[in-house]
């Protein structure tokens, strides 16, 4: 997928992977995206996808379960804060 406007890359991933959540694309309890699955998805770097995931966990969409992945929390936010960390 290509990435079009010039807000940073991992603002516009965490919106486009949370709206997923939202929508029910990834329902409660299954797994998000990895770090290399979204690298290869959406073109971005290695730290621009960890920047992604740990966004996600910081807004409440996501918990992480080491050596198995990061999973769709049972109640996702529903108008939760959309990248609230500071841009780059």
């Amino acid at each position: 997928m290509e990435l079009a406007d010039n807000r940073p890359r991992w603002r516009q991933v965490h919106e486009i992977i949370s709206a997923r959540i939202k929508d029910g694309t990834y329902p409660p309890g299954t797994r998000v995206p990895s770090v290399v699955q979204l690298q290869g998805e959406f073109n971005i770097a290695n730290v621009t996808a960890q920047k992604v995931h740990r966004q996600l966990r910081a807004d409440g969409f996501v918990y992480t379960e080491p050596g198995m992945g990061s999973f769709v929390v049972d109640q996702p936010p529903a108008d939760g804060p959309e990248g609230g960390e500071s841009a780059d």
